[in-house]
């Protein structure tokens, strides 16, 4: 199913298929509580708890930025065990108002993921991030490493420029040629030097039919990439008008100003911070929308972490490999 980087001068991944069995997640649950918390002037975020009240406490941080939460981001942690928070972070999903861009930032995401830790009285917490989870969870840990118990990653994304241009500029479009026109369309063909900022100037612009459209093309995109094999249903999600907003408005914030970092290999920089902490990061080898290229850097950067590589993955964490090796690691820290 995967393989173990135990050293960063590993480069064989041989990609040896596991003998134990694919691990499903846990049976849907409910909240037990739940609620909208003010953070700022402007903002005021949706949170809720589930599984063991009295349980070990883990924080669940969805993707995108934009991208939002899901009742089955619940199902990667044993409701007996665990005290699961989930959170919509500003501007997404149930969080108001919708797809806003002022004080939305990675530092002021990270201040609010301690507003949540102090109003739910919780000590220190496991981590669990994908995709641009991923990255949050990084920065907060380096923020703050003496909350962090552990950290459960899947998807590798450091907000690098490499990054960014091999997915929205020239690479990803290689292997996705055909939903890369649809990307392509609404822009002119003397802006497509720069991809990303002809994107920006549209989605916060003022002609509103144009913003939508801009909105489900960069949704769709990445929802069209994100699995080893195009899920039609993921595909459709692109075109809900409130989530494509959200998602597309925010991500491209967020890209445009470099992740609000002051320098690109910030998260690289500071690893030594939170070196201590265990790690546990699962990667899908074709992943095209966070390459494995980022998961390889930061396991050469911090050795103790524990890296997988899924040979026959994408970027998804529903995709069975990454799915199996996530509800597997939240149950080996069970312990800590």
């Amino acid at each position: 199913m995967a393989t173990n980087l135990s050293s960063p001068t590993d480069v064989a991944l041989q990609q040896a298929a596991s003998a134990e069995p694919l691990r499903e997640l846990f049976p849907p649950i409910e909240p037990y509580d739940s609620g909208f918390l003010k953070v700022s002037d402007v903002h005021t975020i949706y949170w809720e708890v589930s599984g063991n009240p009295n349980g070990k406490a883990v924080v669940y941080l969805h993707g995108g930025p934009g991208g939002g939460t899901s009742p089955s981001d619940r199902r990667y942690f044993d409701p007996a065990t665990y005290k699961i928070v989930v959170f919509d972070q500003r501007g997404a999903g149930k969080s108001t108002p919708l797809a806003c861009l002022e004080e939305n930032t990675t530092w002021t995401l990270i201040d609010d993921i301690e507003t949540i830790r102090n109003h739910l009285k919780i000590d220190n917490w496991v981590v669990f991030g994908g995709s641009w989870g991923s990255t949050l969870a990084l920065s907060y840990s380096i923020t703050h490493p003496d909350k962090v118990k552990a950290l459960i990653l899947r998807g590798i994304f450091m907000l690098r420029q490499s990054e960014l241009k091999f997915f929205y500029q020239d690479g990803a479009s290689h292997l996705f040629p055909d939903y890369w026109d649809g990307y392509l369309a609404p822009i002119p063909p003397s802006e497509h030097s720069d991809l990303m900022a002809a994107y920006h100037r549209r989605l916060t612009g003022s002609d509103e039919h144009e913003k939508l459209a801009c909105a489900k093309a960069w949704s769709k995109w990445e929802c069209a990439t994100s699995r080893l094999y195009v899920d039609k249903v993921n595909v459709e999600k692109a075109e809900k008008d409130n989530f494509a907003l959200a998602f597309a408005r925010i991500e491209c914030h967020y890209f445009v100003n470099k992740g609000f970092f002051d320098r690109d290999d910030w998260i690289l920089h500071n690893i030594p911070k939170i070196q201590h902490i265990p790690c546990f990061i699962a990667q899908g080898r074709y992943d095209v929308v966070c390459p494995a290229r980022s998961a390889y850097d930061l396991k050469k950067r911090w050795p103790e972490a524990e890296l997988h590589i899924v040979p026959d993955a994408g970027h998804s964490a529903k995709e069975d490999g990454i799915r199996s090796l996530l509800v597997g690691a939240a149950e080996k820290f069970k312990n800590l």
